[in-house]
């Protein structure tokens, strides 16, 4: 997969950084120093016998830093950003406004509140995205199995059925394979899926994190089988109120709330760290929309998270 040689690259920046509001106190961290520029100007190779080929009169200037692109500023949407009315009665759309004008990049939602329940409009969200040219990636809610999923969903993947664990991550890598196909037939195109862990209001996690942590673990595992990339969207007070200490290490999105666009990018430093990844993007709420920001460095590797239609 992408994502080993993007873990690479990454954890080389800058340590980076659905609506969340946190209450985690603030760590104050100590602002992360730019990249370094790059090093001296590079001649061609020299010949064998040690002087100068040639074609040695060639100098190859120095690569621009990441950081040196500044960063791009997006927004995401799912279902409450549809016409009011749709979805499923505990999570009716809004007829919320779309990303702004100014947008480079839209992450678009997969369901309609929990797993297996897709995103009424989706398709229509990404006709829009596309017809503005934009950026694209995708995102989804997790959520644990209610009703008789867990009968349904707990024998079916590749996980041990025979155990609980086992079968609460079959359910996850279902909710994975479900997404999957309605990202599929909505045309959405994407190199990674966000996980959105956090509580999901009338359908809230249990209090068994250890349980809670299974059904993630089977999400992340039915992407990357599905072959995407796969990184997270929470913060740590939420993601240890749901998953407990979980650590996947992957790339990571972080909300500020309403606390605003300065207050998003300083979770990109390392201090806001919730599982053990490098921070890609970060969000914050203002004027009736969910706005986001890559953090300091990514822009340059926008390839890694978007697809550009």
């Amino acid at each position: 997969m992408r994502i080993l040689a993007a873990m690479v690259l990454l954890l080389g920046l800058a340590a980076c950084g659905g609506t969340a509001t946190s209450a985690d106190p603030d760590p104050s961290p100590t602002p992360t120093a730019p990249a370094p520029p790059a090093g001296a100007p590079r001649t061609a190779p020299t010949s064998p016998g040690g002087s100068p080929s040639t074609a040695a009169s060639i100098t190859i200037p120095p690569l621009p830093t990441a950081s040196a692109r500044g960063v791009v500023e997006g927004g995401d949407a799912s279902w409450p950003q549809c016409p009011e009315g749709l979805g499923i009665p505990q999570k009716r759309t809004e007829g919320k406004p779309m990303p702004l004008p100014s947008a480079r990049f839209v992450v678009l939602g997969l369901t309609n509140g929990p797993g297996f329940v897709a995103n009424p409009c989706l398709a229509d969200q990404v006709a829009w995205v596309r017809r503005q040219h934009l950026l694209a990636a995708a995102y989804s809610i997790v959520s644990a199995p209610y009703g008789d999923q867990l009968a349904t969903f707990g024998p079916k993947g590749p996980f041990d059925k025979g155990t609980s664990s086992g079968r609460l991550a079959n359910v996850g890598y279902q909710e994975a394979l479900f997404n999957v196909a309605t990202m599929r037939a909505a045309g959405l195109r994407t190199p990674i899926v966000w996980l959105d862990v956090e509580p999901v209001k009338d359908f809230d996690w249990g209090t068994d994190t250890a349980a809670n942590a299974a059904v993630v673990r089977g999400a992340a595992r039915g992407y990357a089988d599905s072959g995407y990339d796969v990184g997270v969207y929470s913060i740590a007070s939420l993601w240890h109120r749901v998953v407990g200490d979980l650590r996947l290490g992957l790339p990571e999105w972080r909300p500020a709330g309403s606390r605003g666009r300065a207050e998003a990018l300083r979770r990109c430093d390392g201090a806001w760290m919730f599982q053990g990844g490098a921070a890609v993007l970060g969000q914050w709420v203002g004027g009736d929309r969910d706005r986001d920001v890559t953090c300091p460095g990514q822009s340059a590797y926008l390839s890694l998270w978007f697809h550009q239609y």
